[in-house]
């Protein structure tokens, strides 16, 4: 079965993006992070940061659209106008405070000021609610650094709370997207007319083991398949760092999970940006990244 594409939508708070005087730019980077990672975004909005109207937004998308999740970004410092977090949890049923924590936690590496963001997140019905801060960059570090569980977390939620995290980690290999497709995505992003090469990746298992490989270990036992599972939040950070990079302005990462056999598909990476060189180093850096810091390959050898 093909894996969910769960609807999302991006709630930009901006007293001044309301009034035409500041663009925009947080709502829609994070627009494009989640249609990378297979999210239908089906609604966006722009209001000011008036208590009101953000929850007026806030009941739309998680009563009458039911939404499986909503971003806000901005609202979320120590200005007296700064309320998005006061308006999430007098209509949220739940509060859901590992996120935030995580978040913080994560900002905290780059600047001390992480511990000043106030945003929460809890569930309202099926739907999880997450505040982001107001900037570009603080909004995409902070989701890159949860979007890996959050899906999980909504998984949850679209099945009635009856997801079943063993078998979650027992499943078998997941259905491979199509690359054509994602080709077809990555050219109708906003950001596609600054691309001028798209490069892919696809990773398979291969039936001589690694030791043979890099060590040249003549005795090694062929491979007959691998049990493979990856860090989500560790490859949703690699994504995020990736980028960043110069002249990148689209990625998509796939990770397989499971007993693999050989020749299945480990991962597929695309990578779109404006000059070779700039797409190759960053395919590089990014398919290194995710072999060396995010995934977990077990070797499975045949009987001698």
């Amino acid at each position: 079965m093909a894996e969910m594409k769960y609807t999302a939508a991006v709630i930009t708070v901006s007293d001044k993006g309301f009034r035409g005087e500041r663009e925009d730019t947080s709502g829609p980077a994070l627009c494009g992070m989640l249609r990378e990672q297979g999210w239908d975004v089906a609604y966006t909005a722009l209001v000011p940061d008036e208590k009101p109207m953000i929850q007026k937004e806030l009941l739309f998308c998680a009563d009458e659209k039911r939404f499986a999740l909503v971003l806000t970004t901005g609202g979320t410092g120590f200005s007296p106008r700064d309320v998005t977090p006061e308006a999430t949890m007098e209509i949220v049923e739940r509060l859901a405070p590992g996120i935030p924590e995580a978040m913080r936690a994560e900002s905290m590496k780059i600047t001390p000021n992480g511990c000043l963001s106030r945003e929460t997140a809890g569930i309202r019905r099926s739907t999880l609610i997450i505040n982001l801060p107001g900037s570009k960059k603080a909004s995409t570090e902070n989701f890159a650094a949860v979007c890996g569980p959050i899906r999980h977390g909504v998984e949850m939620l679209q099945s009635a709370g009856s997801a079943d995290c063993a078998a979650a980690e027992n499943k078998e290999k997941k259905q491979k997207p199509s690359v054509d497709q994602w080709l077809r995505e990555a050219k109708a992003h906003p950001d596609a007319g600054k691309v001028g090469m798209y490069l892919t990746h696809n990773g398979v298992v291969r039936s001589t083991a690694r030791t043979q490989v890099r060590q040249g270990d003549t005795d090694a036992k062929p491979v007959i398949g691998m049990r493979f599972s990856c860090d989500e939040a560790k490859a949703a950070a690699a994504v995020a760092e990736a980028r960043r990079m110069d002249g990148v302005y689209y990625v998509r990462v796939w990770v397989n999970e499971g007993t693999l056999r050989v020749g299945d598909d480990i991962m597929f990476v695309l990578i779109g940006a404006d000059i070779r060189p700039h797409a190759v180093q960053a395919l590089e850096s990014l398919v290194k990244k995710l072999k060396t810091e995010c995934v977990t390959e077990t070797e499975l050898y045949a009987d001698a």
